[in-house]
């Protein structure tokens, strides 16, 4: 099931995902790994980037927290392009790369067209995440780029919504609440 968005339901418990939107880049049988793609943290990526004494702190693009695992560590989600240091492949059009090479050639303006920054991830162990599926906490629908890449991130949640034809204003926060 990677590559596929995730949207928490009414019916999960954890207050940390209330709309969000997870990019899921791994899913095999021990476990899964996501990034959260629209909670911007309270740091640019300029400052970052100055941070690891590299070209680029004038860059005003947001980071994001993709979730609660490892927030020290840095992944960034981009297109094809071009392959760094430690880069997976997500699908044909996304990749995953964890090294600091990427963050140089950003900062250089060399870098992906198109990209997202993340520190953390959302990680699921063993079985984890088909049983939250299971118990509907999880609404799900494979990914788009346009979303991931081009849609700015106050707007992604409606608009994974409205890609499973779900209507945001028909959603109710009391849902699973009584």
């Amino acid at each position: 099931m990677r590559d596929h968005f995730l949207v928490a339901s009414p019916y999960l418990d954890d207050p940390r995902f209330h709309g969000g939107v997870i990019y899921l880049c791994e899913h095999t049988e021990e476990g899964a790994l996501g990034l959260l793609i629209n909670r911007p943290l309270d740091i640019h990526l300029g400052e970052i980037l100055e941070q690891l004494d590299l070209d680029g702190g004038e860059l005003d693009m947001p980071v994001f927290s993709g979730g609660p695992v490892q927030p020290e560590r840095g992944f960034v989600l981009h297109g094809p392009q071009t392959s760094w240091q430690n880069t997976a492949p997500v699908s044909s059009e996304v990749m995953l790369t964890t090294s600091r090479d990427i963050l140089a050639a950003i900062g250089a303006d060399n870098g992906p067209e198109e990209f997202r920054v993340a520190l953390g991830y959302s990680g699921w162990g063993e079985g984890q995440l088909e049983d939250e599926l299971a118990s509907n906490a999880w609404l799900t629908c494979p990914a788009t780029t346009d979303i991931l890449f081009r849609t700015p991130w106050q707007d992604c949640y409606g608009a994974v919504l409205a890609l499973m034809g779900i209507d945001l204003n028909q959603l109710s926060e009391s849902v699973g609440h009584a």
